[in-house]
């Protein structure tokens, strides 16, 4: 029981700091792990996206469509299967990863411990 105590206090706190995410960068958790995934990997399908943030199909959909929305990524018609889609960041998208990468927040101290620092 202690341990499910401890997963709730840490789910606490990611919701908190998703809060202070929101209101520093527009973007949820999810969407800047995806800007952060494309920023590593260059294009990626959206099942390779879905897979690479541990959401289902239809949950990647909702975050690939909000940060396209928000001109952050953009659809790129696949060279050797035309009927595939991949994603890549826009110039913009890149810029924000960028920035949100070398920002420095404080993160809630439960946080701190998780990620082991």
């Amino acid at each position: 029981m202690e341990t499910l105590c401890k997963i709730r206090d840490i789910y606490r706190a990611i919701a908190e700091f998703e809060g202070q995410f929101v209101q520093m960068y527009d973007l949820s958790l999810n969407e800047g792990m995806l800007l952060c995934t494309l920023l590593d990997r260059t294009q990626l399908t959206a099942s390779e996206i879905a897979e690479a943030l541990g959401l289902s199909a239809s949950n990647a959909s909702k975050v690939i469509r909000s940060v396209e929305s928000k001109k952050l990524i953009t659809r790129v018609v696949g060279k050797k299967d035309k009927r595939q889609m991949l994603f890549a960041l826009t110039l913009e998208g890149k810029n924000r990863i960028l920035n949100i990468k070398g920002a420095t927040w404080k993160l809630p101290d439960l946080l701190l411990q998780a990620i082991g620092e």
